[in-house]
């Protein structure tokens, strides 16, 4: 099984992916610590209040798929009753007269690129998984922007995620960290210094002889 957060760590950078949930290798910096801050109440899985209204709103919820290979925690799920239904959250869940919302939160602004996408159709489709219910919306909060986007859970995204978690499967069996490249993107990695992205793609033998030329002259 592996770890749905991964998704986004894959899609950002299969190298960094591989680094952390391969080789279990992890650094913190600024990004990751508020990210970590910001998801302190949000996966409380005790606040489990309606907020006055029909929806109840799960917090923290567990995750796993077995057709998938992952595991791992969805920010919030808001069950949406079906119109008439008045029933106990129990009672509800039992009667599966409801629609899911996944609710995923993140850091940030909205983001050029689909990781945080990809993460939460791999979310829906497990609940799909996992309740029996067909799931056709998801939503992302994005703190800086204060601001829900709302995602349609269409057949071309599921067939987006089982080819980018196949390929993750690969990897992990491979047990082979890609080699990577220096881009932008390595400015926001808190793995740079782990990673050495400037000498990713070398031949280690060069490497080790140009430093022992720099340290002999």
């Amino acid at each position: 099984m592996l770890s749905l957060s991964g998704i986004q760590h894959f899609m950002f950078c299969p190298r960094q992916w591989a680094l952390i949930h391969i080789e279990q290798l992890w650094a913190e910096n600024l990004l990751t610590t508020e990210g970590a801050l910001l998801h302190e109440n949000v996966d409380n899985p005790f606040m489990r209040e309606t907020n006055g209204s029909d929806i109840i709103t799960l917090r923290g919820v567990r995750l796993a798929s077995s057709r998938l290979g992952l595991t791992g925690i969805a920010d919030a799920v808001e069950l949406h009753p079906y119109p008439g239904v008045d029933c106990s959250k129990k009672e509800l869940l039992r009667s599966r007269q409801f629609t899911a919302l996944p609710v995923e939160y993140k850091r940030g602004r909205r983001k050029v690129n689909d990781c945080d996408r990809m993460q939460l159709v791999a979310q829906s489709m497990i609940l799909e998984e996992i309740l029996g219910i067909d799931i056709s919306e998801g939503a992302i909060f994005y703190w800086e922007e204060r601001h829900r986007e709302y995602l349609d859970i269409s057949d071309a995204l599921r067939a987006d995620v089982e080819d980018i978690v196949g390929r993750m499967h690969d990897i992990a069996l491979s047990g082979v960290t890609p080699p990577g490249k220096k881009t932008p993107a390595c400015r926001s990695c808190s793995l740079a210094d782990l990673c050495i992205p400037s000498i990713c793609g070398k031949n280690v033998k060069h490497y080790l002889l140009s430093r022992f030329d720099e340290e002999d002259s």
